[in-house]
């Protein structure tokens, strides 16, 4: 097997493991900001990025 065979598997699943990391760290900015506000525009940001539709959110 060749090295150019594996790039595009090892390729998308790096870019998996980049949005899981981004979409963790907006959970976790979610969970833990010190206001409301900063909260909600965390939590309108992490259900965009997960691809929550508008209509399904609170």
């Amino acid at each position: 097997m060749e090295i150019d065979d594996v790039l595009p598997e090892i390729k998308k699943g790096l870019e998996e493991k980049l949005e899981a990391m981004v979409r963790r760290d907006l959970y976790t900015k979610y969970k833990t900001a010190p206001t409301e506000e900063e909260r909600e525009k965390a939590r309108q940001e992490y259900l965009k990025k997960v691809g929550m539709h508008q209509s399904f959110r609170w």
